[in-house]
């Protein structure tokens, strides 16, 4: 009972309690990516992420447990790609393009409503200095929000299978463009190791990180707004 209790003493809560915040936040980058590609090909006559009940908030239908892991340790990252069959589609490049352009964009739009709530929330924050609940919920709308940029910023890579290749490919000679395809399966081991190498990490914080200043510029005015209507 003893150490039960010592360890119960030690245990850093605080830093558990982060991890989860982190843990939440990369499932809800995620889910969201996926999600709207689902929806994006659905609204293009693909209804094949719909048949395999992927159009699902429940992280677990499409959580790819390496690309998490690597969203948690270095920022980037991917999940299980929603199936799409581009037979569907009248033109299967440029409906390829915009399905994978979804994910991305939704990123930045998640990225840019927690920054939007969390400005609000940290005016109402003078209200309540003391609220650890509140700034909890701060620290897990800034973690969303710059993890999900980073999620958008590297799944715009033009390099296959991440999104930009399928960007790209709209804009490719049909040759080029399902030679390219060919050889879709072999890039997520190169990319792989690129990104144990560390190779990228330098440019990708750079677009990050201007991307998150940028949408966080965007979404400062509630902040100022509601500060002032309190501070006078």
């Amino acid at each position: 009972m003893n150490a039960f209790s010592q360890f119960f003493h030690q245990m850093d809560w605080q830093g558990l309690l982060f991890l989860l915040l982190q843990v939440f936040s990369v499932l809800l980058c995620l889910t969201v990516h996926e999600t709207c590609h689902g929806l994006a090909a659905l609204a293009l006559g693909d209804p094949t992420a719909k048949r395999l009940h992927r159009l699902s908030f429940n992280p677990l239908r499409h959580i790819d447990p390496l690309g998490a892991l690597m969203m948690l340790v270095a920022g980037f990252g991917w999940a299980k790609p929603v199936p799409v069959n581009p037979g569907y589609f009248k033109n299967p490049k440029s409906g390829m393009a915009i399905t994978a352009l979804a994910g991305p964009v939704s990123n930045f739009i998640l990225a840019y409503l927690a920054l939007l709530a969390r400005a609000v929330l940290s005016g109402l924050y003078y209200l309540w200095p003391g609220s650890t609940l509140l700034l909890w919920v701060l620290d897990f709308l800034y973690i969303t929000a710059y993890l999900s940029v980073g999620l958008g910023v590297f799944n715009l890579i033009p390099f296959p299978p991440l999104d930009g290749s399928k960007v790209l490919g709209a804009f490719l000679p049909d040759r080029t463009y399902y030679t390219l395809l060919r050889y879709e399966r072999y890039g997520m081991i190169l990319l792989v190791v690129v990104l144990w190498t560390e190779i990228l990490d330098g440019p990708l914080s750079v677009v990050r990180n201007g991307v998150f200043d940028l949408l966080a510029n965007l979404s400062s005015f509630p902040y100022y707004l509601i500060a002032h209507a309190i501070l006078g």
